[in-house]
């Protein structure tokens, strides 16, 4: 009986400890806490960085195709002796790969 009188009493403040235990503990944990912000925020840097690579790749092949359209011969000869491993018989051709 006492226990439950001085429950009534207190009822604000065991309202009071439960909400703050239930708000630190989302914003620690959770779908939208502190923990899941620092792995989002990895996995965007790590897109971004992806994203520059892709970019710098995207930019080298539209130049390479930008050469084939308007017909380089100094770049088309040198895909063709790349792709067909052809040279005449007074080069000397070294693999460096």
């Amino acid at each position: 009986m006492r226990l439950i009188e001085s429950l009534k009493k207190k009822k604000f403040v065991l309202f009071n400890i439960f909400f703050t235990l239930y708000i630190g503990i989302n914003l620690i944990g959770g779908e939208r806490g502190l923990i899941s912000y620092f792995d989002k925020k990895k996995i965007y840097e790590e897109l971004e960085v992806k994203n520059k690579a892709l970019n710098s790749e995207l930019k080298d092949l539209e130049h390479k195709i930008s050469l084939v359209k308007n017909n380089d011969r100094d770049y088309l000869d040198m895909l063709y002796r790349e792709k067909f491993r052809y040279g005449t018989k007074d080069e000397i051709i070294i693999k460096l790969k």
